[in-house]
């Protein structure tokens, strides 16, 4: 199975914004806003459960850097920091990336969060239940 991302920095088309030994960011071809900018690891890596300590340390560092500049070149009002992991989350490329996306006041997404709705008091004591068990058989 070939990658798209995996090859991506290669092709004399994509306008590299930022790399280092671990992590590449580029625009995507179709952004969202302004400076809507993608950032993947160079490892392919399907997804963020396939992550480790240092890849995810390497990501964290590299979404910052991209943040900050963001922020200093265009002035966005926001930032939405989005990765998917999966369809039914609306993952598309399966090498994971990260979207950083410039925002303002009425650009063309609006509010991304469905409307607010409660969740039953017990369904969420047994949630967080379920999680904090697992918290401890789960290591980065």
């Amino acid at each position: 199975m070939s990658c798209d991302f995996c090859t991506i920095t290669e092709a004399p088309q994509t306008h590299i914004l930022y790399e280092d030994e671990a992590t590449a960011a580029f625009f995507p071809h179709y952004p969202a806003t302004p400076g809507h900018t993608l950032l993947i690891p160079r490892a392919h890596i399907t997804d963020i459960y396939g992550l480790d300590r240092h890849a995810a340390e390497s990501l964290a560092r590299s979404t910052l850097v991209l943040a900050k500049a963001i922020r200093a070149a265009l002035l966005p009002e926001g930032l939405n920091v989005i990765t998917s992991s999966g369809t039914a989350a609306s993952q598309s490329v399966f090498h994971l990336h990260i979207h950083l996306v410039p925002r303002w006041t009425n650009d063309r997404i609006g509010n991304i969060w469905p409307p607010k709705q409660d969740l039953n008091v017990n369904i969420e004591d047994d949630l967080a239940d379920r999680i904090r068990r697992e918290i401890d058989n789960t290591t980065a």
